[in-house]
């Protein structure tokens, strides 16, 4: 029975839907009794039961969500929400422009995004004609083009509770970092001060609980000149492909060398090109896999190519069982019981792979400011987890594991 305990802990951290897994290293598991069998049957089929419920859950919100805004979002041709009546095109000949007005599009823009060397223009489609059937059209007539929606991202992360905390000092900064970070995200409050904060959404900036726990979760890791892109404002379809591909621009601009983002959403030409110039800019992009369970489809911008994608786990080490996945995974950070401020700064108990993004970030920030190959430096400091050496549960091992925590 001990052997079951040990082999049951970490099997929901072990799940990747469809087709689970047990790990029988030498067969072991052949002299296991009929009854712990039996009893790691039912924490697997658990775990899954749990998997299916996060990805029920996910289709829930994303649809009461569609519910109360259809006047700004719909769903695109792969059932993914954006915003309502556009559409983006990067290599858009502009000599087909013509032919796609007279088939009732308008060019709402054309914008080139700061800092990216990148060409985007809006598209408002015909009246009455549903997104997925405008993507469509727009790419039958317009075949040279990488036309999409404006997909939205959400985050992914949210507080439990204050947690007993009394006040700031609990959140104690380590060594300070001079490297320059930007955060794709909610706007943080007032209480959490960075270097600049600008708006690429209606109503922009705004403070918001998770764009304050995140610049927060950065500060207390010891990152020290932080810029944010709010890409959500007052906006019901906040969060776009083009509000972020924006924030990029501005980020990278500004002097950002790391870049942590949050969100989590479907594949997306502009936002996947938007990425790409950051990165050839020499700028490292961090994202968050998100919460919505091991059935979730991929997360981007976590799956885009040469992202360091993060999953979060407990104190205990163990990985949580909301997280999502990506197409590879870098690292995985605390995202669980850690700390950080809401947008009034009272210190909040957090827990989503959100919060464990920005925290593998600030010492992805401190490894460039020591020099030399990042990657070295960040494997020498993680903690190996589950089994040895990089696996698709934590990556190449836990990085900033006190990071956080109440003090």
């Amino acid at each position: 029975m001990a052997l079951l305990a040990l082999l049951a802990a970490p099997l929901a951290a072990q799940v990747a839907l469809p087709g689970v897994q047990v790990p029988d290293p030498g067969g072991v598991l052949g002299g296991v009794t009929d009854t712990a069998r039996d009893a790691l049957r039912d924490v697997e089929a658990s775990a899954r039961r749990e998997a299916a419920a996060l990805l029920r859950a996910r289709e829930r919100d994303l649809s009461r969500l569609l519910r109360r805004n259809r006047d700004t979002i719909e769903r695109d041709a792969r059932g993914d929400l954006a915003r309502r009546g556009e559409l983006l095109a990067t290599g858009l000949d502009m000599a087909l422009v013509p032919t796609l007005n007279k088939a009732g599009f308008t060019v709402l823009s054309s914008e080139r995004i700061e800092g990216l060397d990148l060409s985007v223009v809006r598209l408002g489609v015909p009246p009455e004609l549903p997104l997925a059937d405008a993507e469509a059209l727009a790419r039958r007539l317009a075949p040279g083009a990488d036309i999409s929606a404006d997909n939205l991202h959400f985050q992914s992360g949210a507080a439990e509770s204050a947690g007993g905390l009394a006040g700031t000092a609990a959140l104690q900064a380590a060594s300070s970092i001079g490297v320059d970070v930007g955060v794709i995200d909610g706007a943080p409050g007032p209480s959490v001060r960075v270097l600049q904060t600008k708006g690429f959404a209606k109503g922009a900036p705004v403070a918001s609980n998770h764009g304050s726990a995140v610049a927060s979760l950065l500060k207390s890791a010891g990152a020290t000149r932080i810029r944010v892109a709010d890409v959500y404002g007052t906006d019901p379809a906040g969060g776009n492909a083009l509000a972020m591909a924006k924030g990029l621009g501005y980020l990278v601009a500004a002097g950002s060398r790391v870049i942590t983002i949050s969100l989590v959403g479907p594949r997306n030409a502009v936002l996947e090109k938007a990425i790409a110039a950051t990165q050839r800019k020499g700028v490292v992009v961090v994202a968050a896999v998100g919460n919505d369970g091991p059935a979730a489809p991929p997360a981007y911008p976590a799956s885009y190519p040469g992202v360091v994608a993060v999953t979060g786990v407990d104190k205990h080490g163990r990985a949580l069982i909301e997280a999502g996945r990506a197409l590879h995974l870098d690292y995985a950070a605390p995202g669980a019981d850690v700390y950080g401020l809401d947008a009034r700064g009272k210190p909040t108990k957090l827990r989503g792979t959100s919060f464990a993004a920005p925290l593998a970030a600030a010492r992805l920030a401190a490894a460039l400011q020591a020099g030399g190959n990042w990657r070295r430096t960040l494997d020498a400091e993680t903690r190996d987890l589950g089994r040895k050496g990089p696996d698709p549960v934590f990556g190449r091992g836990l990085l900033c594991g006190g990071c956080a925590q109440k003090k």
